[in-house]
């Protein structure tokens, strides 16, 4: 994927404030520190269009990033800080589900988690959530330059286990500093959009 443009596009926290659906959408979910900002930067190229932030949490709105005109990429609040309030976490829980239940041009909902360690409860909620919607189940394990190589089988197997993943190639190493398997990614990420784009004509 050659890309020409990435930007910010719209920040929300309902769906009154939500773009036009009339580009596809590929959102993604994961706690709040696994790196979503740093793999949405890296994907496109680009340093700072997603805001990282050294303190856990701070994303409490939808970003809506248009690349190349063509669709965006959804950042989704992250969930499992466990220093602010229950009543700010179901805040946010009720923005992210706003969003899934609602959002008509969604084609995808990609769950990142952190290659190191085993997938938390919320992280089986989210991804149970995503496999009864009939979404693909991509699973991306961040932070895979933290770890070898040769620790990767065994991780991913854990990360299979407790997701209950069938498929261990739904299930991608990924490293936002190395790049790695980026290029799968975006393979992934093109025909799934090639998919959603053939179903409507």
């Amino acid at each position: 994927m050659k890309i020409i443009k990435a930007e910010l596009e719209r920040i929300a926290v309902n769906k009154k404030q939500y773009p036009e659906e009339d580009l596809f959408e590929i959102a993604f979910a994961g706690r709040s520190n696994v790196g979503k900002s740093s793999f949405i930067n890296s994907m496109v190229n680009r340093n700072n269009l997603a805001r990282t932030s050294g303190k856990p949490g701070k994303t409490r709105t939808i970003n809506f990033y248009n690349i190349n005109e063509q669709f965006r990429f959804v950042d989704l609040p992250g969930y499992g800080y466990a220093q602010v309030s229950k009543t700010e976490k179901d805040k946010w829980g009720y923005i992210i589900e706003e969003y899934l239940n609602n959002r008509k041009n969604l084609v995808e909902v990609v769950l990142l988690v952190d290659i190191r360690h085993e997938p938390t409860e919320q992280d089986l909620i989210m991804y149970n959530w995503i496999k009864t919607f009939d979404f693909t189940g991509i699973v991306i394990a961040t932070k895979a330059d933290k770890i070898s190589k040769g620790k990767y089988q065994a991780n991913i197997k854990d990360i299979k286990n407790k997701l209950k993943i069938k498929d261990t190639n739904l299930i991608m190493p990924y490293s936002s500093l190395k790049k790695t398997n980026k290029d799968m990614v975006w393979q992934r990420f093109e025909e799934i959009l090639i998919k959603e784009k053939e179903q409507q004509s």
